[in-house]
């Protein structure tokens, strides 16, 4: 092998499958007749019959490239995993999901040819969405028997006499079935009702592109197709565009790099792309992508469109609204947009877009994604409502297009959304690199009537641009309104915006200061921000507000006062005012029953936290990192299911005993930045107020006390009070000693004390802990380290 090794070094997957079929055939046992247990004819027969068998199966095509679907690969071994392979004694059901064109049945041919030969019959249901709709189920039951049976005179004739005789003819035999591309229930039902349809033992793999239809019918284990990866999108294309596979010339360096962005992973748009281009000179290549990038082809396209159509009305406007629009926006701004667009919630739209693979939801940060291809797809769809006159189509998103209807004033009551984002200028910096800035300077130079017509506009969305005169029309059918530095101090005085949901006027220079006698008309408003408005100088009286759940003026440079009705209004959820450092006047008292999440960390100039008048059980995070505030109020203990909490960078001098009354803080960050020049251990009162006045916080998880002068007398107060605390981040501190007592946190994985100038000595660590940080501790000797030492060995050791 190690020649062979060296032989095809270029190849070296080659080498890999020869070993492991080497190996495979090193484990397979053979069969040992013993006298006494039957005659030796029919035992050589059974053996005849076994591997003939066998034989007989060929192996099914996987791909004419099969990149990534090897048995060594993630895909095909995540699968196989998937399976239990070594379990006989149940029926296991696995599902394939992902995007069209992804390569789920290559995957699951390519796993059918790996473990085919430890079933008694195997059946590979090829198309049942399309077979399904020309044929009928009863005739791929048909075939599902005749090929595991191995007879071919079964003849069903009805899909309740199909199901009725798998059951009985296949409940005792070990079989691997595969149901490729199944995109209704009842295909499910009619060939795999339940597992003990079949023998113990059994397999079923079910491709498609709706998870919904998995979680229905129960198959809880499932993998999910992902695209290929850059090295993979490379091996596949150039296999596919070049006869000799590798490239003949440096010179398509370029169009191949565009080609694999362009096709995102997708392996049926390297293959078409490929296939389309093999043998076609670079410009050829040029020319091509540039009409791919334009007009989606048509088999890429009526493989997407398969998943389009089998939307129902709403969650193909949706999906089109997405496509077009709101791609890569946050998940709850988007169900925000599309609620006061539709006037209903999209919740359950937005997820069946996500069952049928059309869209995801990133889980680390919410962002909904979908593949570059897909939206194109949508694209194209929408610009068929009216392929020559944008003003007669339901959504404009391009800018070019958008322009054109308002400076021709080309607008029709077709138009519902307008999203306007001008693309971001890329100015040439080194020679290395590109700056990209936002363009803000594009002028649109319009008479300001064009929104006369567009009398069903319901959302109007402008991110950036300049408006060479203001608005004089905007129609009163609006419902979300968000324009970054509107050109005007004043809406329009024939506005009446009573069924507007979302106001969003970002980096305003005028109109924040007429707040007061908009609010008047803002009877249906949920959704209002103020950010980056430099203007803003005062919230007035938005008692009219009675619906508002989010108002946020964040980064607001000369916001100084906040009228004391923002403090009792009935629904709202997020109050967001960060970063507004001149802010020194907030509601002295607030009522907010709704209230989830207040944020008012950067208000340096706010001295004072306002009394809580009632009890507030949503408030789940406070966060008041880098605020003037002294102290908290006694009716802070209002805050009873307060989860999250941060007093970072404030002027406090002592830990606020307060906090002791919130028995679900989970999180709370706290550095007193008031305690300069205070001698060590007054910190600590507070903590001594809390154990005198409260009982232990048992859902404190996450404790950082930084810079905050603590002393010796912290720990033993710590371990009554925190008991079940995970992580502890107590630098900058003035501790000498981490005693025995820490030795009760339990449950305590992370411990840092970096920049503890005066620890000397660690005579206790926590049985479970995982990291420890003692950085910059400058009087900490090898002797204080020993107990850390020999906690150390002994974890090694065991």
């Amino acid at each position: 092998m190690a020649k062979h090794e060296e032989k095809f070094k270029s190849d070296l997957n080659k080498v890999h499958k020869w070993k492991q079929a080497l190996h495979q055939v090193a484990n397979l046992s053979g069969y040992h007749f013993k006298h006494g247990d039957g005659y030796e004819h029919k035992f050589i027969r059974n053996i005849v019959e076994e591997i003939s068998r066998k034989i007989r199966r060929l192996p099914l095509f996987v791909a004419r490239f099969p990149v990534g679907l090897d048995s060594l690969d993630s895909r095909v071994s995540k699968v196989i995993s998937l399976l239990r392979m070594n379990s006989s004694d149940q029926v296991h059901m696995v599902g394939i999901h992902g995007v069209g064109g992804i390569g789920k049945t290559a995957l699951a041919c390519a796993v059918h040819n790996l473990i085919v030969d430890h079933f008694d019959g195997t059946c590979f249901l090829a198309n049942v969405r399309e077979n399904s709709k020309r044929h009928g189920l009863a005739y791929l039951q048909n075939i599902l028997l005749s090929e595991i049976l191995g007879k071919e005179e079964i003849k069903i004739v009805s899909v309740q006499q199909g199901t009725t005789q798998i059951q009985r003819r296949l409940c005792q035999k070990k079989v691997l079935l595969i149901l490729d591309d199944v995109d209704d229930h009842k295909q499910l039902q009619a060939m795999a009702g339940k597992p003990n349809w079949f023998g113990l033992g059994s397999r079923v793999i079910i491709t498609t592109r709706d998870t919904h239809l998995l979680k229905y019918h129960g198959v809880e284990n499932t993998h999910e197709v992902e695209g290929l990866n850059e090295a993979e999108s490379s091996q596949l294309l150039v296999k596919h565009a070049f006869k000799n596979g590798y490239v003949s010339s440096p010179s398509y360096a370029d169009v191949l790099t565009r080609t694999i962005t362009y096709a995102s992973g997708l392996p049926l748009a390297l293959e078409v792309i490929g296939s389309h281009l093999c043998g076609k000179k670079v410009e050829e290549w040029e020319s091509a992508l540039n009409k791919f990038e334009r007009h989606l082809d048509d088999k890429i396209h009526e493989i997407f469109q398969v998943s389009f159509d089998a939307l129902g009305k709403e969650e193909q406007s949706v999906f089109l609204d997405i496509a077009c629009c709101f791609k890569g926006y946050k998940t709850k701004e988007l169900t925000d947009i599309l609620q006061a667009h539709y006037g209903s919630c999209m919740k359950y739209h937005i997820g069946v877009l996500v069952e049928k693979s059309l869209m995801k939801i990133n889980q680390y940060d919410n962002n909904v994604t979908m593949h570059d291809l897909i939206e194109s797809m949508g694209k194209e769809i929408a610009l068929k409502e009216s392929p020559e006159m944008p003003g007669k189509r339901s959504r404009l998103w391009f800018y070019e297009d958008i322009v054109k209807v308002l400076q021709d004033n080309l607008g029709t009551s077709t138009i519902e959304i307008i999203y306007l984002e001008f693309p971001v200028l890329e100015r040439e910096g080194d020679e290395d690199s590109f700056e990209k800035e936002e363009n803000k300077d594009v002028e649109v130079k319009w008479d300001g009537t064009a929104f006369k017509e567009m009398k069903n506009l319901k959302t109007l969305i402008i991110k950036n641009g300049c408006f060479s005169k203001c608005p004089k029309n905007l129609p009163n059918s609006l419902r979300v309104l968000e324009w970054w530095r509107y050109p005007s101090e004043w809406l329009p005085n024939d506005f009446q915006p009573k069924k507007l949901s979302i106001l969003k006027l970002l980096n305003n220079l005028y109109l924040a200061h007429k707040l007061d006698s908009l609010s008047k008309m803002l009877i249906s408003l949920k959704v209002l921000k103020f950010d980056y408005s430099d203007s803003l100088k005062k919230i007035p009286d938005v008692s009219n507000l009675q619906l508002l759940e989010e108002f946020s003026c964040v980064r607001c440079s000369n916001l100084v006062s906040v009228d004391s009705s923002v403090g009792f209004l009935p629904k709202l959820k997020i109050l967001n005012a960060a970063f507004c450092f001149k802010l020194r006047s907030f509601p002295p008292v607030i009522n907010l029953a709704s209230l989830e999440e207040l944020v008012l960390f950067g208000c340096s100039s706010l001295e004072k936290f306002p009394e809580i008048l009632e009890e507030m059980e949503n408030l789940k995070a406070l966060y008041l990192w880098g605020t003037g505030i002294k102290d908290l109020p006694c009716s802070f203990c209002n805050l009873s299911r307060l989860r999250r909490l941060t007093l970072n960078a404030n002027e406090m001098y002592r830990i606020p005993s307060v906090i002791g009354m919130m028995p679900r803080l989970f999180l709370c960050d706290i550095e007193l930045g008031g305690n300069k020049g205070r001698v060590s251990g007054e910190q600590e009162e507070g903590l001594h107020g809390i154990l005198t006045h409260s009982l232990p916080s048992a859902d404190m998880r996450r404790l950082s006390i930084t810079n905050s002068n603590l002393s010796d007398d912290f720990f033993p107060l710590a371990v009554a009070w925190f008991p079940n605390v995970i992580s502890l981040v107590l630098g900058g501190n003035n501790f000498t000693v981490l005693p025995e007592c820490i030795q009760q946190f339990r449950f305590l994985k992370e411990l840092l004390v970096n920049d503890c100038k005066h620890l000397r000595e660690i005579r206790g660590i926590p049985p479970n802990l995982e990291f420890f940080s003692a950085v910059n501790c400058k009087s900490l000797s090898e002797r204080g380290t020993s107990v850390l030492l020999n906690q150390v060995s002994l974890l090694f050791n065991n």
